[in-house]
């Protein structure tokens, strides 16, 4: 590899060094105490500078940190606010349907036409505070269309409305006006705040009173306090309806107008509150987040989340002392990493001059790895050279080994065509014309077997082009047996034969009995030297495949041997009987029709391989 040799660093430094040394030495020829000025000026000149990137690099430190550090704040308010705003909405929904479900009690109705019926008040009254019972609502109510309170569910209590008129409210006249309404504040009778849901009881289409459900929030606040969180809803006119502090409690944000104030005196929606406005200066605000000074001086990160169709904003506010501690401590470490970085630079400027000196010995081993380089290239090229002539060897053995395939593919139908061409000549010699003619046809069917197995000679290089078809598993097998048949009679060996019927799969059919050929072969070489010889053919469906078995009564195939039964040149075979290349090629021949080909040894004794192909459509 080429060496990579530093260079001199900074260029720049050098030559303001000799722009400062020049005037410096000119002064020490002529005035030696405007020289030493000279010096002291250059001196404090950089002192300056080099305070002035430190103390840059410190307020940059300190304000990329805190900008950060309040994104991130923001980021966790708002999925916090996230949070908070769906279990508000989804407690104040539960209670949504209670008023409407007034409608379906014929009580009601009877009362609000006859709303002085004193017995009918305190049945309706029994009714509504069975229902609250089960709703967890703090009370629930029904009103005349004058605005007064006929029944309740804390009928029995102190601060009952029964027997109040709440006409003024604004729940009662939007109900009347739209036929529902809602409104936070504080109880009149109560003196509890809550959240009203009023619903316009009708009958033929004509508003005969309004019932309300209260919802008590102060459970929210609770939860706030206890985990220390400092938290506000705000109303639509920027009031705190709910607060983690009490002194937050019931204050606008902002001075209030003098018609909201006089709308105020009129629903009296926060009880007798003075309504002082909280004094927070708002440093800085966005739409959904900014910062806040309380009237303590304490400066908060404010976020907000408003809460849909309910004209409220939830806000929750974070002290960034924290977060401005961190930031000023990020600062000092990058004033401190600046003033380290210049005394790097005064340590580069100092060392210059070796460097300088270092370049010529450096140029001249760069040459010499110039040269190494060269060489290593040189070499390369040779080495790859070999390569190739290896790659183009192996390809040349490779072919040798392919043509020692097919002379093992084609010895079967030779011996027998030669068998059936002996037996042709003696049945004509003693005028068994039929006989002689059969073998005729046999040795015709032979040799096109023969021209169609040369025709595969490239089936292991090249995939073939071929479409493949419907193949008969009984034809192949059939095919086969005829091919080996000399070799299964002389060697004594029994052949059965198990097929479902109908059996097709999606193949070639030369090559499917080339591929059975060569494991039958096998088989019949593994039981040569058996006590008993006997090779069974097996096929069936099998999990919407083809399974074809061929198994062997020989000897066990070694583990070793098991392991690499597919690769080339791997046979159990003697010297000059085999040359390790049927295994490969019929397992090539099953992966082109998208199957694949196993071997395992048999628990009693011999071997079986299993072809597995997808069947035909």
């Amino acid at each position: 590899m080429r060496a990579r040799w530093a260079r001199p660093a900074m260029p720049w430094i050098g030559l303001a060094q000799e722009m400062t040394d020049l005037p410096l030495r000119i002064g020490l020829e002529r005035h030696p105490d405007a020289a030493v000025v000279r010096g002291r000026a250059g001196w404090l000149v950089r002192g300056l500078l080099a305070m002035a990137l430190v103390g840059a690099a410190a307020w940059l430190g300190y304000a990329i940190a805190f900008s950060r550090g309040l994104d991130q704040r923001h980021a966790a308010a708002q999925q916090r606010l996230a949070v908070e705003a769906a279990q508000l909405d989804g407690y104040l929904s539960r209670f949504e349907y209670l008023p409407s479900l007034l409608e379906t009690s014929p009580d009601v109705f009877r009362l609000l036409g006859t709303p002085d019926d004193r017995a009918l008040q305190q049945s309706v009254s029994l009714h509504l505070k069975s229902i609250n019972l089960l709703a967890g609502a703090d009370n629930l109510y029904v009103l005349t269309v004058d605005g007064d309170a006929i029944a309740a569910a804390d009928f029995d209590q102190p601060g009952t409305p029964v027997g109040s008129n709440l006409s003024y409210r604004p729940y009662m006249r939007q109900a009347l006006a739209t036929g529902r309404g809602a409104f936070f504040g504080i109880g009149i009778t109560s003196a509890r705040a809550g959240y009203y849901l009023s619903y316009a009881v009708k009958r033929e289409g004509r508003t005969i009173g309004v019932a309300v459900v209260k919802v008590n929030l102060d459970a929210f606040e609770r939860e706030w306090r206890n985990r220390g969180a400092d938290m506000l809803l705000v109303d639509a006119r920027g009031v705190s309806i709910l607060a983690s502090r009490d002194e937050w409690r019931f204050r606008p944000l902002t001075p209030l107008a003098v018609d909201a104030l006089e709308e105020i005196a009129t629903s009296k929606p926060y009880g007798s509150s003075s309504l002082a406005p909280l004094g927070w200066s708002f440093l800085e605000r966005g739409e959904r987040s900014g910062r806040v000074a309380t009237e303590r001086g304490t400066v908060y990160s404010m976020d907000e989340r408003p809460l849909q169709e309910r004209q409220w904003q939830l806000m929750l506010l974070d002290d960034i002392a924290p977060i401005r501690r961190t930031a000023l401590i990020i600062g000092a470490l990058s004033g401190l990493a600046s003033i380290v970085a210049l005394l790097l630079l005064g340590l580069l400027a100092q060392r210059r001059h070796e460097i300088r000196q270092r370049l010529a010995s450096q140029a001249a081993l760069q040459a010499a790895n110039d040269r190494l380089e060269i060489r290593v290239q040189e070499r390369t090229a040779e080495l790859r050279a070999a390569q190739d002539e290896l790659v183009h060897a192996g390809k040349l053995a490779m072919l040798g080994q392919m043509s020692a395939g097919m002379v093992h593919e084609i010895n079967q139908p030779l011996a027998a065509l030669q068998t059936a061409s002996d037996n042709a000549v003696q049945f004509v010699d003693r005028g068994m014309i039929g006989e002689a003619r059969g073998n005729l046809v046999r040795i015709g069917e032979l040799v096109r077997r023969l021209a169609r197995l040369t025709g595969q000679l490239r089936v292991f290089a090249y995939k073939s082009h071929a479409p493949l078809d419907s193949v008969s598993v009984e034809q192949a097998v059939a095919e086969t047996l005829k091919i080996l048949g000399a070799r299964v009679k002389d060697g004594g060996v029994e052949v059965s034969v198990d097929l479902a019927p109908e059996l097709q799969v999606r193949a070639d059919q030369t090559r499917l009995e080339q591929l059975l050929c060569n494991i039958v072969a096998n088989a019949l070489d593994a039981v040569e030297g058996a006590a008993q010889k006997s090779i069974s053919i097996r096929a069936a469906r099998e999990e919407g495949q083809c399974r074809i078995a061929i198994g062997n009564s020989g000897p066990a195939i070694a583990a070793d041997v098991l392991q690499r039964m597919f690769e080339p040149f791997v046979t159990t075979k003697p010297a000059g009987k085999g040359l390790g290349l049927g295994l490969v090629i019929a397992n090539h021949i099953a992966r082109s029709f998208g199957g694949e080909l196993r071997a395992r040894n048999l628990d009693s004794c011999g071997a079986e391989f299993v072809v597995l192909l997808p069947l035909a459509a």
